[in-house]
């Protein structure tokens, strides 16, 4: 059987069966709407259980009057808005996901941490789908907290959000141990994929090693029934999401899958590079893993 041979013979059901269920941070407010619904048609192009999680806490810390703490009556209404708010983002979930398989789970909580803990029974994390801005903490569940603490695929839809297709794939190599971890956990969307390339960019003297690197990345794919094919591309380092983008315009993709690449700074654990970019600007869907 030829490598061909072998990327026609897996079936949707094949591919889809190790996605069965799918977590998602659900707030009340209208700006948040594009990750739920983006959500729902994911869970069903997949026909998987939807996770609902709402997660809020008060912010008990810092909340002053000018000649002092807030009194407990102020606590009190900020409490109830925390559970109102809670009871609202049920409502609109459950108001989307009529006919859906779905489990629902109301935290008050850092959403952050508390959807890294739940995740534990969930195959894939669906983040973003709204506006970019300042994260409240206390409200918002950061990408970027999700990625380093979850130990679990975030798939990050773009803020306006949109169905996710996933005919086309762009795969973004770099001899990490977090890239070889994004590929094994993107595999049931690569083996959907009618064209998957996966890219590195580098600098011109490492043009021999780049392309050893895709071509045994590309055979790995193909034993595992994806359509696969290599690519390398000579920029500077600064243009590497830029590169990614005109690839995935390209060939029409829709995803592009990388590796969250992580460096230590006095401590904590940042992002940098290809990563922030992808999170900050995501012009399409993002797979990311750590």
């Amino acid at each position: 059987m030829t490598h061909q041979d072998t990327a026609t013979a897996i079936r949707p059901e094949q591919a889809t069966s190790a996605i069965r269920s799918i977590l998602v941070h659900v707030e009340p407010g209208a700006e948040a709407r594009p990750r739920l619904e983006t959500a729902v048609a994911l869970a069903n192009k997949l026909d998987a259980m939807l996770i609902g999680v709402g997660a809020e806490m008060l912010q008990t810390q810092g909340i002053a009057e000018a000649h002092g703490f807030a009194d407990s009556n102020w606590l009190s209404d900020l409490q109830k808005l925390v559970e109102e708010n809670l009871s609202n983002a049920e409502a609109a979930f459950r108001a989307k996901t009529a006919g859906l398989k779905t489990a629902w789970l109301a935290l008050q909580e850092l959403p952050a941490p508390a959807l890294a803990r739940v995740s534990r029974g969930a195959d894939l994390i669906l983040a973003g789908g709204a506006p970019l801005k300042f994260i409240d903490a206390y409200r918002m569940a950061q990408t970027a907290e999700l990625v380093l603490q979850s130990g679990r695929p975030i798939l990050v839809a773009p803020p306006e959000g949109g169905k996710f297709r996933g005919e086309a794939v762009v795969v973004a190599w770099k001899d990490t141990r977090e890239a070889r971890r994004a590929i094994a956990d993107a595999l049931p969307f690569l083996q959907m994929a009618k064209d998957v390339v996966v890219q590195e960019i580098c600098s011109d003297d490492h043009f021999a090693n780049a392309e050893v690197h895709t071509f045994a990345v590309v055979e790995h794919l193909k034993r595992h029934g994806v359509a696969a094919r290599a690519k390398v591309t000579i920029a500077p380092a600064a243009r590497a999401t830029t590169e990614l983008n005109i690839t995935a315009d390209s060939i029409g993709a829709d995803l592009i899958v990388a590796g969250g690449y992580g460096h230590s700074r006095l401590g904590e654990w940042v992002f940098g590079g290809v990563t922030r970019s992808l999170l900050e600007s995501p012009e399409r869907f993002v797979l990311l893993s750590h």
